[in-house]
């Protein structure tokens, strides 16, 4: 998966760095052309014509080649790679790079990358648990970079383990892993539903849920990453909420109302859709064009219902496309969810129940089960990025 593969490899200054050596071997038996960029404290720990002998390419260290005005266009790389690794990545630079500090090469290389970046962090144990690098980890994450986690080889999205960087073999093989997942669902299609819906009562009032939207997204990013073109549809929310993949064009709505004709108008063309926004029921039935004031002790709200988005497009289902909801329950959950899956026409239901502890809104972790007529499969509570996996590996078995 990586013949021809292009990676720009970044080395911070770490006593890890010797294993740069290690990488840039693997990587090239593998068929990857490499391109090293190291930071000058980096260059005291492993020298450029080390490095330069083992990728056949000068190292760039600095901005300016010569003192003629020759420089190294950070951009050019940027649009150059297929992958940028960074290994190993000192507490510093994550700081920098998590806060756009570009004062080295590095730095501004990862600035300009167009392709996915992956991060092997290495310093001590208390250096890696701080709060602040622990904050700078989880930023990166949130910017759609990958965190290889020191002592465990996978992708992570939970931030635990030890300090040290990850063997050379096993950050080889998450890109590996990667590479291969981006083309599992190359050329499909995926409509994806994210957040919650505003009813509005009046201009600055509206019936809304706590849903913060993260869940759709992790399962927009994932869904991108392999390779697929997603439609996300998304209600209000959060705008640190932000896509960073080209693979994903984002509709933003507010109502249930708007939700429903932005996703009836894009689902026949669709593969897919996974039906994760928090869609309110009922809105009011007429809508203030002043804000209301108090004027006695109550006040009351007529509701209509919203229109049905999950049946609807059950019901505009075609063969050989796949519809996947979601059911959020307080109380009979799965017998309330084998209703809703095939009332719905779903090929599979996810179900998450707010009895259970980081499962749910406002949550970076879900706790799910996967229905289908047939079969139920429990899953432990892990990150919703972890959980966006288990679901569209399911989408992928149909």
């Amino acid at each position: 998966m990586l013949q021809g593969k292009k990676i720009v490899l970044g080395i911070t200054g770490s006593i890890a760095a010797y294993k740069s050596c290690l990488i840039i071997r693997q990587l090239i038996k593998k068929g990857a052309e490499v391109q090293v960029v190291i930071t000058p404290a980096g260059k005291e720990f492993i020298t450029p014509v080390t490095l330069s002998a083992l990728t056949s390419k000068p190292v760039i260290s600095e901005f300016f080649a010569q003192r003629d005005g020759t420089w190294h266009s950070h951009v050019d790389l940027g649009l150059w790679a297929d992958a940028m690794l960074i290994a190993p990545a000192t507490a510093s630079s994550i700081g920098k790079m998590a806060n756009g500090v570009a004062d080295n090469m590095l730095i501004t290389t990862y600035l300009s990358m167009k392709a996915p970046v992956f991060i092997a962090p290495a310093m001590d144990l208390d250096m890696y648990a701080h709060p602040s690098t622990q904050k700078n980890l989880k930023t990166l994450q949130s910017y759609g970079n990958h965190i290889i986690e020191p002592g465990t080889g996978f992708l992570a999205s939970k931030l635990e383990g030890k300090g040290r960087m990850e063997e050379p073999e096993n950050i080889v093989d998450c890109l590996e892993q990667f590479f291969a997942r981006k083309e599992s669902m190359k050329g499909k299609k995926v409509l994806i539903t994210a957040g919650p819906t505003y009813e509005k009562i009046d201009p600055v009032r509206f019936i809304g849920n706590y849903s913060s939207g993260k869940m759709g997204f992790a399962l927009a990013n994932e869904c991108a990453n392999r390779g697929a073109w997603v439609e996300l549809v998304c209600g209000p929310v959060s705008s640190a909420m932000q896509v960073n993949n080209q693979s994903i064009h984002r509709t933003d709505v507010e109502s249930a109302h708007e939700m429903f004709e932005a996703c009836k108008a894009l689902y026949p063309s669709m593969d897919s859709a996974i039906l994760c926004a928090a869609v309110a029921d009922f809105a009011p039935e007429r809508t203030a064009e002043q804000k209301i004031k108090r004027t006695g002790d109550d006040m009351v709200i007529r509701l209509k219902p919203n229109p049905d988005i999950a049946a609807s497009l059950g019901k505009m289902k075609k063969k050989g496309q796949t519809l996947v909801g979601f059911a959020l329950e307080t109380n009979d959950e799965e017998s309330n969810a084998q209703v809703k899956l095939k009332k719905k026409n779903f090929d599979f239901i996810v179900l998450n129940s707010l009895k259970d502890e980081g499962a749910g809104f406002r949550t970076d972790t879900n706790k799910i089960t996967i229905i289908t007529a047939d079969t139920k499969k429990d899953y432990p509570l892990k990150p919703k990025e972890e959980v966006a996996k288990d679901i569209v590996d399911n989408l992928e078995c149909l």
